[in-house]
């Protein structure tokens, strides 16, 4: 490990976190790394560690203390070594294995195509994992914004984020097209026109696994109802289909004493309600109209409700069913409307990237904006913890912004660490200083009565509400 990164000496009081088996081993002095961020990065960074220290300091009164250690990216970074992402930034959040970041500036004009995937690529940041739920004061666009309580776990790695990409009339791009045109698609009547930019969507079975895996302990450990795969399977079968398919697998394969799939349910619900049914009237059952499908269609049927009750009649049969982890899926264009009308029937929402790159921002309109909203990027012995939110560069350095994102960011981050309570005393303050109607202008433009604050005394209100 070094003892300094990008020029900047590591604090010699703390200590670094650990990893081993699994399993962090976090000091009562741990280094943490921290971007500020771009544009509006500064002004929230500096409200933010403000209250992360005041809520550590009350915690645990001087038994536990963060040292903060800055590392550069983006602007800042390059303006002092002409390197976006600096390989020594990389370095430090590899080493000290927990981070947090504000918002970062997409490079315009070439380079790297956004330093937030480069990081989460570099460290195999396979989990992007979005809280989405409201704190009571704060404006939304609907009724009952208390109704959303989700936990979204977006694959961070595959799907059209892998950044596979030939622009319309390069070579690469003419290659691809041709490879396709006159070899996979030889002889029948789908082809690419030539004047297409191509990208590709790769989605595996260790990336689809892994991070459904992650959804279903995240259920387990948090005492959530459901977990549901998203995805667009009736049109992208081979890749979102396969999404949804890996993921029942690793569910019932890896957690069957804990978890019930949906249609399992329906089946030992049936079978209750009527312990005479028949498999093939329990078939006809869940799958209205089978009489009229192929014959191999209702015999596929029959054969599954003969193995359901087979496998799990005893272990989840007689309503024991009920007091397992739902596992059930939805597609992606459902699941928009699904929590809006129905939300407290989701819990954690397990997606492809570009879907839960969607998902997450319209849950997170419903209680309030991005600008409220935190997010982490988790790998197998790394996290970084970041707003979610863009740098919106004609506010930087106005003192303006909600700080909201990175600090209940460093919420999610303090959670992580073990230090809850910590955690408790920035959330709770930060719901108790909105509902005094003391905000920065996103909100106070919202709220009747309310009273427009700087960030700098967004955070000083936070401190004093400890």
């Amino acid at each position: 490990m070094q003892t300094s990164y990008n020029g900047i000496a590591v604090p010699t009081e703390g200590k670094a976190i650990e990893y081993s088996n699994g399993n962090f081993t976090v000091p009562d002095n741990p280094i943490i790394p921290y971007i500020e961020g771009d544009g509006t990065g500064r002004d929230i960074w500096k409200a933010s560690q403000r209250v992360f220290d005041a809520a550590v300091e009350k915690a645990y009164g001087g038994k536990r203390k963060v040292y903060w250690f800055e590392v550069l990216a983006g602007e800042k970074a390059y303006r002092q070594t002409q390197n976006w992402l600096p390989e020594d930034t990389v370095k430090a959040t590899v080493d000290f294995r927990v981070s947090i970041k504000g918002p970062l500036t997409t490079p315009v004009g070439g380079g790297i195509r956004s330093l937030n995937v480069a990081l989460r690529q570099l460290m195999d940041l396979y989990q992007c994992v979005r809280p989405v739920k409201y704190y009571q004061g704060v404006p939304s666009p609907v009724k009952h914004p208390e109704k959303l309580d989700v936990v979204l776990f977006r694959e961070n790695t595959e799907d059209i984020y892998a950044g596979i990409e030939f622009r319309e009339g390069t070579p690469e791009a003419k290659q691809v097209i041709e490879f396709f045109n006159d070899t996979m698609l030889k002889g029948g009547k789908k082809k690419i026109r030539t004047d297409s930019g191509i990208g590709i969507k790769p989605i595996s079975i260790t990336g689809s696994k892994r991070l459904v895996r992650a959804a279903v302990q995240f259920a387990i450990a948090n005492g959530r109802k459901t977990v549901t795969l998203v995805h667009k399977g009736n049109i992208q079968k081979f890749t979102e289909g396969a999404f949804r398919e890996w993921g029942y697998e690793v569910a019932t394969e890896e957690f069957r004493d804990q978890i019930v799939t949906e249609r399992e349910s329906w089946i030992l619900g049936n079978l209750e309600q009527n312990p005479n049914l028949t498999a093939e009237e329990n078939a006809a059952l869940i799958e209205p109209g089978i009489e009229f499908a192929p014959k191999e269609f209702g015999d596929s049927v029959v054969a599954e409700v003969k193995d359901v009750i087979a496998k799990v009649g005893a272990t989840h049969g007689n309503g024991k069913w009920k007091s397992k982890i739902m596992i059930n899926d939805r597609i992606a264009d459902s699941i928009f409307q699904q929590i809006i009308i129905r939300p407290s029937d989701y819990s954690v929402l397990a997606t492809t990237n570009l879907n839960g790159d969607y998902i997450s921002d319209a849950a997170a309109a419903q209680v309030g904006g991005l600008g409220i909203a935190p997010g982490a990027n988790i790998g197998d012995g790394f996290a970084c913890f970041e707003a979610t939110h863009g740098t919106a560069p004609k506010y930087a350095d106005l003192d303006v912004i909600n700080p909201g994102s990175v600090m209940l960011s460093g919420v999610m981050m303090f959670d992580f660490l073990g230090w809850s309570e910590a955690a408790r005393l920035i959330e709770n303050s930060m719901e108790k200083t909105i509902q005094q109607k003391f905000v920065t202008y996103d909100f106070e433009r919202q709220m009747q009565g309310a009273t427009k604050v700087k960030t700098s005394e967004f955070a000083s209100k936070m401190i004093e509400n400890m």
